[in-house]
């Protein structure tokens, strides 16, 4: 085994083309992460000059001290039944590692449960101690050890039928409500970033700031690998179909009002009356948009990533105003279209707790995720390899305690 010394397009092309590949190893997506302080070195392995595997290593300086975190996050992009190339490229870590002054490298091999056989007893006899399998979205781990993929490698038909019934009759009403979903531009992340705030707070977690995804966005779009979709309701388009449907009600009660029994019509005309009232609210809503926003409002954004064969819902967000339209389910079945026409295979809903209790703070999120078709996808975990085990004590168990104990301090005196 020898060390390689690659472009990043070859690197960036053997993750795409690799099954252990992730978004997270391409060399723009390190790129993107310079802002929140993170830099990178590559790494490449192969035998007579055939590349057999790569490594992303990406470093964050620990503040206030001499030393530098070092993370390969989604793991070493190889076939890790292959021992020569992981021994490789674990050696060549470290001598990159320790150049760097890092207390540890941390991996999280893109390597389901169910694929990894003796994988861990493995790493650990390489000196990597592996974190558990805790609950997906333990904040034990940087990146989610479980997250949600549908296999959107089939025909729409059975793309659709795959989701949960009740999913699958919103996915086909939204396609009828009226909304428009297309294919934003950079500008667009102002909107995309004001969404998000909205989001933020009615969900009650913290925003980035816009730069975050402009940076992710300049980083990842030039080459293909992201895009911005948005859902907007333009209430000209809509109107006509509302009061359609309003003068056809309109039409059919008159009919029942001209019957005889009119006992027998009256709860089907009760019916009718709570319908039109649905339909003239939504007119008189449309009506006040036309005015403000007449070339359509956004309800959605969401921003779609690719590694090869893989799609990831990276971000999204939406507007607490118009939800009946459904503009969420019509974007994303848009986006599960345009993965698929792009060669995807895989569609990533992120990270989640397994089937988590209705009182857990991620059910919603599970709750949202599980009804997309998807598969729980559980991760093999997290391995740190300890290079200076004084400093590694102090950063990973000592510190978050300290933390936690002042946290909890401060929350007391404020009582």
């Amino acid at each position: 085994m020898e060390r390689l010394h690659i472009s990043n397009e070859i690197h960036d092309d053997f993750v795409k083309q690799h099954p252990n590949g992730d978004l997270l190893q391409l060399t723009k997506w390190a790129e993107s992460k310079q802002l929140t302080g993170w830099y990178s070195r590559r790494i490449a392995v192969g035998r007579n000059n055939e590349l057999t595997g790569v490594g992303q290593l990406q470093f964050k300086r620990v503040p206030r001290m001499p030393f530098t975190l070092c993370y390969v996050s989604r793991g070493f992009v190889c076939d890790y039944n292959d021992k020569e190339t992981v021994e490789a490229l674990t050696k060549f870590a470290i001598e990159v590692a320790r150049a760097e002054r890092s207390y540890a490298i941390k991996i999280d091999p893109d390597i389901e449960v169910q694929n990894a056989e003796g994988l861990v007893e493995y790493l650990e006899s390489l000196g990597y101690h592996h974190k558990g399998f805790e609950d997906g979205l333990s904040k034990s781990y940087i990146q989610p050890r479980m997250t949600m993929v549908t296999d959107i490698d089939m025909d729409e038909e059975a793309l659709i039928q795959s989701f949960e019934k009740k999913n699958r009759s919103s996915v086909k009403l939204s396609q009828k409500k009226g909304t428009e979903v297309f294919i934003g531009g950079r500008d667009d992340l102002k909107i995309f970033a004001a969404l998000m705030k909205e989001t933020g707070l009615r969900d009650g977690f913290l925003t980035r700031d816009i730069s975050y995804f402009e940076n992710i966005y300049d980083a990842l779009n030039p080459s293909g690998d992201a895009e911005l979709f948005l859902a907007k309701l333009v209430p000209g388009e809509v109107m006509p179909k509302l009061q359609n449907d309003y003068d056809a009600l309109e039409q059919k009660k008159q009919k029942l009002l001209q019957n005889k029994d009119q006992k027998k019509a009256a709860n089907q005309i009760k019916d009718i009356d709570q319908r039109q009232t649905k339909l003239q609210k939504q007119l008189n809503e449309l009506e006040e948009l036309q005015v403000t926003h007449p070339e359509g409002r956004i309800l959605a954004a969401s921003l779609l990533t690719f590694s090869g064969h893989k799609a990831y819902y990276l971000y999204s967000a939406s507007s607490n105003d118009y939800r009946d339209y459904l503009p969420n389910h019509h974007m994303q079945i848009n986006m599960m279209r345009y993965s698929r026409s792009r060669g995807a295979k895989t569609y990533d809903f992120g990270g989640t707790d397994n089937n988590p209790p209705k009182d857990s703070e991620h059910y919603g999120l599970w709750l949202f995720k599980k009804k997309w078709g998807t598969r729980l996808s559980e991760k093999i975990g997290e391995f740190d390899y300890v290079l200076i085990p004084l400093v590694y004590q102090m950063v990973e168990q000592v510190k978050p305690r300290m933390t936690k104990m002042k946290m909890k301090f401060t929350k007391g005196r404020k009582k």
